[in-house]
């Protein structure tokens, strides 16, 4: 069974269950015009980002979306796990592990020199899964935010 599946618009029914699962997770507030509107450009094929569905396509557990950007210390182009979620009834059987060790070498196919992402700096469970597949925090960096 191939584990990851590039979401597309047919798709979108299976995806928004899984989107406001992680939104309702992490106390995200969000419309579903809201939510929608920034899943159907990614499920349209922008070149800003993609989103993976995650186990059988008819059936899937979970999701990843992952935007693009460009770094020259990194080397070209780069990538920035947005959101990630499983299921919590299938989560610690090793699926997220092997989504983050499949994703960067299929990522590097097209081009993607480093992948990145932001976790909660109490959540040591979830630190211990990134570092498994590789991650490492950058010590002298932190992410900054300006929305406005």
């Amino acid at each position: 069974m191939k584990l990851l599946h590039i979401a597309q618009v047919d798709d979108l029914e299976k995806l928004l269950p899984l989107v406001e699962g992680f939104h309702a997770h992490q106390g995200i507030e969000m419309s579903y015009e809201a939510r929608l509107g920034a899943l159907q450009p990614l499920l349209e094929g922008i070149p800003q980002g993609v989103c993976y569905l995650i186990g059988p396509r008819k059936a899937p557990v979970g999701y990843i979306v992952v935007s693009f950007g460009y770094s020259v210390e990194m080397g070209g182009i780069d990538g920035m796990i947005d959101e990630f979620f499983i299921r919590e009834k299938v989560r610690k059987r090793g699926m997220g592990s092997e989504v983050l060790m499949t994703l960067l070498p299929a990522l590097r196919e097209h081009g993607v020199k480093a992948l990145h992402l932001e976790v909660d700096r109490a959540d040591e469970g979830v630190q211990r899964l990134y570092r498994k597949a590789g991650f490492e925090p950058r010590e002298r960096y932190m992410l900054m935010t300006r929305t406005r």
